[in-house]
């Protein structure tokens, strides 16, 4: 197995909420050690940059909106299989799809405000690090 690292954000939805200490329980229950985070809140363009893959999308401006209405928190997570681990733990985008136990089932409001993000692979993983951190802020 291979140790890999993602990229976690807890969403403006789950922060305003009070949940980032119980969504973090999850990702380390899981296996998965924090090496990097910070709370913060976005800027427009900040949130443009990082969801640019989806600029021709009908959802893209209420994304952007949704990212910049509230604190978020990104975290570099590393661990056995990563990003696969991560997204197992978040469940499905649709918290209605969610299996119970995961993150979305639990404390997600709607296909929307679904309280995390994750990377879906490793490169795109390794480009959204880069977009939220700088190598120092890392510590394995």
């Amino acid at each position: 197995m291979a140790i890999e690292r993602t990229l976690s954000i807890i969403k403006p939805d789950a922060t305003a909420r009070n949940l980032t200490g119980k969504i973090i329980d999850k990702l380390e229950s899981a296996g998965l050690r924090v090496i990097a985070q910070k709370r913060t809140r976005w800027t427009r363009e900040q949130a443009e940059a990082f969801y640019a893959v989806h600029q021709e999308r009908p959802f893209f401006n209420d994304l952007v909106a949704f990212m910049t209405s509230g604190p978020i928190v990104p975290q570099v997570l590393e661990g056995e299989n990563a990003v696969a681990k991560n997204r197992e733990v978040m469940g499905a985008t649709n918290p209605a799809e969610a299996d119970t136990g995961t993150i979305r089932a639990e404390f997600a409001e709607n296909i929307e405000r679904n309280s995390v993000h994750g990377s879906d692979s490793v490169e795109n993983a390794a480009a959204e690090i880069a977009l939220c951190f700088n190598d120092e802020d890392i510590v394995g």
